[in-house]
């Protein structure tokens, strides 16, 4: 029996939200939502985006959040973002001089998006990685 490929898998209901194009099957290589989503789902994206979905944060919170993430990976996973439109950067004029990040209006709407995802990764994480189906 061959398998069902996606989106054919999925649900009536679910495919029928597909955008145009994307029902033809996987993202294209070259496909600007790929990039995208490697930018989103990068080891440090959905973290950092989770993180300030709960407010305005420095730097140092966000590292400290991100337990494990070195200062390059924090500075370029913020740019990127930043670059992306999903975070904003704001230098504070005072000394010592500080930056805040937020959520743009589009982060704080992914972030509410990537709530179930990591809500089910945290659900069934020991299961996966004690090799249980």
């Amino acid at each position: 029996m061959e398998a069902t490929v996606w989106p054919a898998s999925l649900p009536a209901d679910l495919r029928a939200h597909l955008p145009e194009g994307l029902a033809d099957g996987v993202f294209p290589a070259g496909c600007p939502s790929r990039t995208v989503l490697d930018h989103i789902t990068s080891k440090w994206g959905v973290l950092i985006l989770l993180a300030l979905s709960e407010g305005e944060q420095r730097w140092s919170e966000l590292r400290r959040r991100a337990e494990g993430i070195s200062e390059k990976m924090l500075a370029q996973t913020l740019k990127t973002l930043e670059r992306d439109g999903l975070v904003l950067r704001k230098a504070q004029p005072v000394i010592p001089p500080h930056v805040d990040y937020s959520l743009t209006e589009r982060g704080f709407e992914l972030s509410g998006l990537l709530v179930p995802l990591v809500t089910w990764a945290y659900n069934n994480a020991d299961d996966i990685l004690n090799g249980e189906r």
